[in-house]
């Protein structure tokens, strides 16, 4: 089991752990966060790449993550990643490079498991 398992795992109990909560707001927020990568004046797959550079100059690693799982699943190749990774670099600026060490090694992880065994 690699950190990504363990974010997945994570993740997935701890949504469950809040849609039990069953507050209003909240509901909201999560349906607004899933519905707002639905494919409309962009598609969906630009949008992921969108969501990469945000999480990565906002420095959330979990949603580097996220990201990073979910442009591999549509398809993002790894030059198109790096580019966006610079992207986010230069508008982050160097408080970035730590999260860029991340999403690297993230991205790294994510093309490990879909090599055949």
């Amino acid at each position: 089991m690699d950190r990504l398992d363990e974010f997945e795992k994570y993740r997935q109990r701890m949504n469950d752990r809040i849609n039990e909560v069953d507050h209003l707001g909240i509901k909201r927020f999560f349906n607004l966060d899933t519905r707002a990568y639905d494919s409309g004046a962009l598609d969906a797959k630009t949008k992921e790449l969108l969501g990469l550079v945000a999480s990565m100059v906002l420095r959330c690693n979990d949603c580097i993550d996220y990201h990073i799982m979910q442009c591999v699943d549509v398809g993002w190749s790894d030059e198109a990643l790096y580019d966006a990774f610079n992207v986010a670099l230069v508008v982050g600026g160097s408080i970035v490079i730590p999260h860029l060490r991340h999403a690297v090694e993230t991205l790294d992880l994510c093309r490990k498991r879909q090599k055949p065994a």
